[in-house]
């Protein structure tokens, strides 16, 4: 049985819209399935919207010094407005109008069972908080296109063009911290494992057995186990990672088209319980997997952070060649 939301307050909606600048904010929002209060509907083709680039945290002395850690942050792209030009096509612009949002990595990667390399991934993220002491339901949901870059040929292979393999992975989620606890959730699409493509999709659930080994057998690094799924969490060359497992019968063939310079936007959806603190179900495309109350894991909360609702994305190398992630919209909405 799938969990599905129908009761979507149609009034606010429309207060909503004929309040908007946007003309054909109307006509974007009919492809969403919001809950009933929205509480982004980030339009890139209108900015950024308030998302940026991941940065290091600059509090240290004696002269705002990074916090130190085996994680190196400054090494991660920021994100632009693109209008995903290409070496064929040209510009291919985004599903909404002109401009998407793009996040891109650097042309860099260790094998999968390392430590990923700087600059291997990129993410996206918005800060906002939460609004409403009684929430129970926290929706994300955007359009999205992903690629590999169009650089060079490779060395044999059927298609050697064609990088699809250089993509190890994407995801969509949340950062919350609520209720005295920091929650990493979200779900990944597994592209690739050293070359080899897996093409399923996992949610964020830490299984190391400590801090310390979450943070690749470091003692003492700032990270505390659930936090940052991303990055931190042991992985194996079979694919496993210590923060992450599968989703059920979780194997999409997504759909990358058959150049790098074509991409298709695609949907997707993501529902949580945050009462329960508990995984719902997800969608993309048109496949909803039914996530079956896997239970979100409670973190240590961090220090000034109460309240904390950041909406973010990623995406990862495969390969030492830049990987695109484009974001043509995105609404985080409750209930």
């Amino acid at each position: 049985m799938h969990f599905l939301v129908l009761s979507v307050n149609y009034a606010y909606i429309y207060t909503f819209l004929t309040n908007s600048t946007m003309t054909d904010k109307s006509i974007i929002l009919c492809r969403y399935r919001p809950l009933k209060q929205l509480l982004t509907f980030d339009v890139f083709d209108d900015g950024f919207n308030g998302w940026m680039e991941i940065m290091p945290n600059f509090c240290n002395g004696p002269d705002f010094e990074q916090s130190p850690s085996i994680l190196s942050k400054d090494q991660w792209m920021p994100m632009m407005l693109s209008t995903s030009t290409y070496r064929y096509p040209g510009s291919h612009g985004s599903m909404s109008g002109q401009y998407s949002l793009k996040v891109s990595t650097r042309p860099v990667a260790n094998r999968y069972e390392m430590m990923p390399a700087p600059g291997s991934m990129a993410h996206g993220i918005k800060r906002i908080s939460f609004v409403r002491p009684d929430v129970h339901y926290l929706q994300f949901e955007t359009w999205f296109a992903y690629t590999a870059e169009q650089d060079k040929c490779d060395n044999g292979g059927e298609l050697p063009g064609l990088h699809e393999n250089s993509i190890r992975a994407f995801g969509f989620g949340f950062d919350l911290q609520h209720g005295g606890n920091r929650y990493h959730c979200g779900t990944r699409y597994l592209n690739s494992v050293n070359g080899k493509l897996v093409k399923k999709w996992q949610f964020a659930y830490p299984w190391a057995k400590d801090d310390r080994e979450w943070a690749y057998d470091t003692e003492g690094d700032w990270c505390r186990k659930g936090v940052d799924p991303y990055w931190f969490g042991k992985r194996f060359p079979d694919g496993r990672h210590q923060a992450f497992l599968d989703v059920p019968d979780g194997h999409q063939e997504l759909c990358y088209n058959e150049t790098d310079c074509k991409i298709n936007w695609q949907y997707f959806r993501l529902l949580l319980d945050v009462k329960d603190w508990k995984y719902v179900e997800m969608q993309c495309q048109d496949r909803t997997f039914d996530l079956g109350g896997q239970p979100i894991h409670p973190s240590v909360p961090y220090h000034r952070i109460d309240g904390l609702m950041n909406p973010l994305c990623w995406v990862e190398n495969d390969t030492n060649r830049r990987s695109f992630l484009y974001l043509d919209s995105v609404i985080v909405s409750q209930e």
